[in-house]
């Protein structure tokens, strides 16, 4: 468990996400981070949870229509 620090930024307050933590996430200054609400609290996610639901949708029309595709392709 990593405690986490708030603080302000502006009119806005920010948290305090420690280099190790970063490292790890693969993240630096001007990323984005998602915050997701679940069940048990907000998970951050360096993934866009909306982008990921509609490459799966994506990739299951692929593997469905793949004659087509591979028709259109030629």
């Amino acid at each position: 468990m990593v405690a986490l620090k708030l603080t302000s930024i502006g009119n806005s307050v920010g948290v305090i996400l420690p280099k190790d933590m970063l490292a790890k996430l693969g993240i630096g200054k001007g990323d984005t981070l998602y915050a997701i609400e679940t069940p048990e609290g907000v998970r951050l996610s360096t993934s866009d949870p909306v982008f990921e639901a509609q490459m799966d949708e994506a990739r299951r029309i692929m593997k469905e229509r793949r004659a087509v595709l591979h028709e259109l392709a030629k």
